[in-house]
């Protein structure tokens, strides 16, 4: 790999003018003159002196072995997948009954439970199956109340709630009110029988039976919904010992908008007895469940850490949840915002393509799924049932302020740690960096701080290069593939399309900034005196090597950034940039430096490299995988308003992300390319790679969709009276997956047409790009199902305006309004039939200047209600717009029309209906009423 032969030891120095310097000194004292009578006799420093030409012998090789780069590039491959499967594949054996016994958890027992709930179908708000689901969960219950350990209570309750409205500030619902009524919740409560003070002290464990109108809910959540009740079972069994009283809250309405968790927290008696809300969740099907939330007191985390079997959780997950980035929300959210309560959020997130659509089924479910959530959560329950430390979860508890850092090792070891370690741990890192850069630039002067300059620049073109190349193809996919997300039902395409253009140009761009870097050093030594003592070649070949060094050390850099602004911000996953810079660093600092006052020029040992990343890839390898599935799954909902977004931003996303991996991980491992004649090998490679990729997607050999990995679209029977005419009725498809629907619409027929000409506005979300077919839509419905806005009363005097407005929303319980806040300074709604207020007056926040209410209740919620307007100051001037609307209304039924049930049933297999709260069901009608009434 590096050969060196010298006549001469050479000094150690932090740069290479420094060294060439030394070299230069060490020459001229050892030939003080070259008419020396006897060249043969040692000098004063006990060093024989030699002949100037003898310095010429200096042999430098800067050479690597292309089979030692690919054996790393393979190492390094092999060990990412391994690192993954080992954390999120690895799950344990499904136990039977007998196995465990009473106190044991069973993923054979609870998979009765899935198989039970997912034969219902889907199962929404207010249909007959949601009702089975309910009485099935009730029945379950009551049979663990007749088992239970005899020195245990088991209390179980029907809770039908009252109408409530849930206005949350932050997340999916700013701007937003969320209104509900008629729920009805399944609450088991399991404590010690002979002391009631443990009443007053509980855990709650959450999840809902309810699923969107498009899935049976084998991930989401009828997987929840049988552990728990497979957990409540051995806790029964256990309870005796409890300090603590748990209780298992099976509701409904969480897909509505998180109405089941608002009408427990803030209507049940027993929820006021809770210090602390475990939620069990699904984004995906099955697989490892993690915790993507934990806090805001660290307690709960700390403790999960210390008895989970299969420990599995990533902050990192936390902060893109938190930041909006993942557009969805769970019931955490209400446990931590509404009640105040502290706990752990876990979800199921294999497979997120799945994700609300009909292939949230049974058999895609993995065995060992169930098994690995309920071995840990009932290890957790046990041990912080029995403490009498639960009282640290108070809201009021100043350690909240002190949130825990946290991740999983291959899923066998969770590490938790303070921020305020964190605090410490970063500014000691930080610090010392800064002090050992400064040092050395100052040492070497003027040559060494431009060399850092030309080493970081190389990072900035491996960036620049790196996206340009990925991002490329995100933007040429639309124009070559039938869908631009051609990836969606086989990820591994990924590695081809982003990944292979990704390294290139990270290669591309630091091998530019390794020459220019080269090129400087070069110049630096050819400046100096010892021209004349070194051959050309030796100083190329020493310039490459230093050049390779201080891209290493860019690397360095690089993450050392990064752990500065993800302190600043105190970003929970700062973590990983302190163990990519520290490290690396340490490696090179073992292995690479010396006390010597000898030194040679010579390569970077491979020791260097593996011994440096193990740590690293370990501990985020697999996480950099996990991520980038659920990145590639997403792509099916990407487009929450659809044709709102370019049909390549899905794709563009995912490209950057792509590459931000690979010039962050791979920066050191590139450093070693440059001297090795690998480089051709690995262009080549992956050209080849890209070409098969791109080949296949072209041809149209791999499908981007599959009947188990589905496109989602919705089929809406629209019957719009908006425009003050005769109701207009029409069929509309459109698809929150990127992309035209115009290989659907070939396979459907019934006359459908598509484009931007019938933008749609669903009040929740407005469908820009659609296909709607007029053809016999007038059937199934009937001008009476038609709702009404009528204006019962206006009153306007010259300091305010009062607008009484009654709404009847005839057959539909499930409907949203919007409200223009530009013009309607505050309101309330009350129910029409019993007069109930569901909302009040008071500060209301608005999204795009609009408010919406989003309704959502049972077979018996009311149809009639009284909306009340308080107009702001410019609500009694004349309004010269004739067309600005004052409210928006969309109403939805559960019903299938004549032709929307023909379309369904001439769907293609890899189209699957979608749903979520705001999304409509088959059958909608539209109304408003204008600002000039």
């Amino acid at each position: 790999m590096f050969s060196y032969k010298s006549i001469l030891p050479i000094r150690k120095d932090s740069n290479t003018k420094q060294g060439v310097r030394s070299i230069y000194k060490l020459y001229r004292m050892r030939n003080r003159s070259k008419n020396s009578p006897d060249t043969s006799k040692e000098t004063s420093d006990g060093v024989k002196p030699v002949d100037e030409t003898k310095i010429k012998n200096v042999v430098v090789t800067a050479k690597r072995s292309p089979y030692a780069v690919l054996a790393l590039f393979i190492l390094v491959i092999h060990g990412i997948w391994a690192v993954h499967h080992y954390q999120f594949e690895n799950l344990p054996e499904p136990l039977s009954a007998d196995q465990v016994g009473k106190r044991g958890f069973s993923e054979e027992s609870a998979m009765k439970h899935v198989k039970a709930l997912t034969q219902l179908g889907p199962h929404p708000v207010g249909s007959d199956a949601l009702e089975l689901g309910l009485q099935y969960v009730l029945e379950e219950a009551e049979k663990i109340k007749t088992t239970a350990h005899w020195e245990v209570d088991v209390d179980v309750d029907l809770f039908h709630a009252s109408s409530g409205a849930n206005i949350l500030v932050s997340g999916l619902f700013k701007g937003k009110t969320l209104v509900y009524s008629d729920l009805k919740h399944v609450v088991l409560r399991i404590s010690p029988k002979y002391t009631s003070e443990e009443v007053d002290s509980a855990i709650l464990v959450s999840s809902h039976i309810d699923t969107v109108f498009s899935a049976e809910g084998a991930g989401d959540c009828s997987s929840c919904v049988a552990v728990m009740l497979e957990l409540a079972r051995g806790i029964s069994q256990w309870a005796h010992g409890f300090k603590n009283s748990v209780i298992f809250l099976f509701n409904t309405g969480e897909e509505e908008g998180l109405n089941g968790a608002h009408s427990f927290i803030t209507q049940h008696p027993w929820s006021s007895s809770i210090h602390m809300a475990i939620d069990l969740e699904a984004m995906g099907i099955g697989g490892a469940s993690a915790i993507f939330q934990a806090g805001p007191n660290p307690w709960a985390i700390e403790n999960y850490a210390l008895v989970a079997k299969y420990p599995s959780g990533q902050i990192l997950a936390q902060d893109l949840f938190t930041s909006g980035v993942i557009k969805s929300a769970t019931d955490f959210q209400v446990y931590k915002e509404v009640a105040g309560l502290s706990g752990l959020d876990f979800a199921y997130a294999d497979n997120t393509a799945v994700y609300h659509t009909k292939n949230d089924k049974l058999k895609l479910l993995k065995p060992g799924s169930l098994q690995h959530l309920g071995e840990n959560m009932l290890a957790f329950l046990l041990h912080t049932a029995s403490s009498s430390q639960l009282t640290k979860m108070a809201s009021n508890d100043k350690s909240q302020h002190d949130p825990a850092i946290y991740f999983d090792i291959l899923g066998t070891y969770m590490v938790v740690f303070r921020q305020s370690l964190a605090n410490m741990l970063y500014n000691s890192v930080i610090m010392q960096s800064m002090m050992i850069w400064g040092t050395s630039v100052m040492m070497g002067g003027s040559t060494s701080a431009i060399s850092l300059a030309l080493s970081f620049f190389s990072i900035l073109l491996m960036w620049i290069f790196s996206l340009s190349f990925s991002i490329g193809v995100a933007f040429i996919l639309p124009f070559i593939s039938s869908s631009p997300v051609p990836f969606i039902s086989n990820p591994w395409l990924v590695g081809g399309l982003f990944l292979s253009p990704a390294f290139l140009g990270a290669l591309t761009g630091q091998h530019i900034g390794y020459l220019l870097l080269q090129k400087y050093i070069f110049k630096k030594m050819e400046n100096l005196s010892l021209s004349l003592s070194l051959s050309h070649v030796v100083k190329q070949n020493w310039a490459k090597l230093e050049a390779e060094r201080w891209l290493y050390k860019s690397g360095l850099l690089q993450w050392l950034i990064l752990l500065v602004v993800g302190h600043y911000f105190k970003v929970g996953s700062s973590y990983f940039a302190l163990v990519w810079l520290v490290s690396p660093a340490f490696a090179y600092g073992l292995l690479e430096a010396t006390l010597s006052p000898n030194r040679a020029p010579k390569a970077l040992k491979t020791i260097t490299l593996i011994f440096g990343l193990f740590i690293p890839f370990l501990i985020s390898g697999g996480m950099f995988v996990r991520l980038a599935g659920t990145v590639v799954g997403m792509g099916v909902r990407f487009d929450r308003n659809p044709g709102g977004n370019p049909e390549w931003l899905g794709s563009l996303l995912l490209a950057v992300y792509i590459s931000a991996v690979v010039c962050l991980s791979l920066v050191y491992l590139l450093s070693y390319i440059h001297i090795s004649g690998a480089k051709k090998f690995i262009a080549i490679g992956s050209f080849i790679v890209f070409g098969l990729s791109l080949t296949s997607v072209i041809s149209g050999i791999i499908p981007p969709f599959t009947e188990d990995i589905s496109r989602a679209v919705n089929v809406v029977h629209v019957v719009d009276t908006s425009a003050n005419k005769e109701p207009s009725s029409y069929i509309s498809l459109f698809s929150t997956t990127p992309g035209k629907l115009t290989k659907e619409i070939e396979h459907i027929g019934e006359g459908f047409e598509c484009g931007r000409e019938k933008v749609i506005d669903f009040v929740t979300f407005t469908a820009s790009y659609s296909c709607w077919t007029e053809g016999n839509s007038v059937n199934g419905w009937s001008k009476s199902d038609i709702p009404t806005l009528n204006v019962e009363n206006d009153n306007s005097t010259t300091d305010e305006r009062l607008t009484q407005v009654t709404i009847d929303t005839k057959e539909s319980t499930r409907w949203s309004l919007a409200i223009n806040t530009n013009k309607i300074e505050d309101f309330r709604l009350k129910d029409g039939e019993n007069g109930e207020e569901l909302i009040q007056t008071g500060t209301k926040s608005s999204a795009d200047g609009w408010h919406i209410i989003q309704y959502s209740g049972g077979k018996n919620a009311s149809r009639r209600f009284g909306l009340t307007l308080y107009w702001g100051k410019n609500g009694t001037q004349v309004e010269n717009d004739e067309n600005e609307l004052l409210l928006k209304l969309r109403t939805d039924v559960d019903r299938l029309t004549p032709k929307v049930k023909r379309v369904l049933e001439k769907l293609p297999s890899w189209c699957s209906l979608f749903g979520k709260s705001t999304s409509p069901h088959t059958l909608a009608f539209i109304s408003n009423l204008r600002v000039n009434f």
